[in-house]
C-alpha cells in the first residue's frame, strides 16, 4: 500500500494508460512495482540519464524541467497525483529528455521498463492506451507552443492559473479559490518562458483589480469569473 492505503492497482487505474483495465490483468504488473518517496527538491533523474522506469504520482508534485548549456533551467510541467511520466524514454529505450525534481514531498509508484514492455506485449488494449497517452503528451506540447506564439502574457498567465486552480484549488475561508501549491513568481515565469518581472507586474495589476491576491504564501483567485474573461 502507498499513501493512505491506496493500492498500486487503484493508482494505476487512475492513469490514462491503465484506466478501465481489470484488476486481474494488472495484478501481476502491480506486484513488480514499488513505491518511492522523495523530499522537496530531491532529484529523481536528470536529462541524459538512462530511462528504465515509468512513474505514477501517488502524492505530491514533481517538476519536469530542462537546463540549457549555460545552466539556465526552465520548468516544462508539474506532474501531480494520478499522472504518469517517463513514458518516452521507457518506450524508445533512449535517455531522459528532461529533469524530474520533487517540488514538494512526494511519493511515486515505480514500474520497471522490462515488466511494462512485457505487459504491453501481452495486452493489446494497454498498448493502444499507451499510444493514446503519448498522443496526449504531443498535443499538450503542441498547445503550449501555440500559446507561446499566439497568446499575450495576460492570457497565457490567466490560462495557467485557471488550470492550477482546477487541479489544486480549494475554497478559501475568506472567499475565492486558494491554489494549494506554493509557486514563486519565478516558477510561473519559467512555466510561461517569460521574465519574473513581467509576471510580477501582471500579478500586481490583477491584485489591484481584485482578481487575485497572495495569502500565507499561496495564490488566491478572488474573482474566477473575471480571470476567465481574460483568457
Amino acid at each position: 500500500m502507498g499513501v493512505a492505503g491506496v493500492s498500486k492497482i487503484k493508482l494505476m487505474q487512475s492513469t490514462v494508460l491503465f484506466a478501465g483495465l481489470a484488476e486481474e490483468s494488472l495484478a501481476e504488473l502491480a506486484a513488480t512495482a514499488h513505491f518511492l518517496r522523495l523530499d522537496t527538491d530531491q532529484t529523481l533523474f536528470l536529462k541524459g540519464d538512462p530511462g528504465h522506469q515509468l512513474f505514477i504520482v501517488a502524492r505530491g508534485v514533481v517538476r519536469i524541467s530542462s537546463t540549457s548549456d549555460d545552466g539556465k533551467e526552465t520548468t516544462l510541467n508539474l506532474m501531480h497525483s494520478g499522472q504518469m511520466f517517463g513514458e518516452v524514454a521507457v518506450l524508445d529505450g533512449e535517455d531522459r529528455t528532461a529533469n524530474a525534481i520533487a517540488h514538494e514531498p512526494s511519493e511515486l509508484l515505480v514500474i520497471e521498463r522490462r515488466e511494462l514492455l512485457d505487459f504491453l506485449d501481452r495486452n493489446p488494449e494497454a498498448m493502444r492506451r499507451m499510444l493514446v497517452a503519448v498522443c496526449a503528451r504531443l498535443r499538450w506540447i503542441s498547445e503550449a507552443l501555440e500559446d507561446a506564439h499566439f497568446l499575450d502574457l495576460p492570457r497565457r498567465l490567466a490560462k495557467r492559473i485557471l488550470l492550477l486552480a482546477k487541479l489544486f484549488g480549494h475554497p478559501h475561508s475568506e472567499g475565492g479559490i486558494r491554489i494549494a501549491l506554493q509557486l514563486s513568481q519565478q516558477d510561473l515565469a519559467e512555466l510561461l518562458v517569460v521574465t519574473r518581472e513581467s509576471v510580477n507586474r501582471q500579478l500586481r495589476q490583477w491584485e489591484a483589480d481584485g482578481i487575485m491576491t497572495l495569502r500565507g504564501g499561496y495564490l488566491v483567485v478572488t474573482d474566477i469569473a473575471k480571470l476567465e474573461t481574460i483568457f
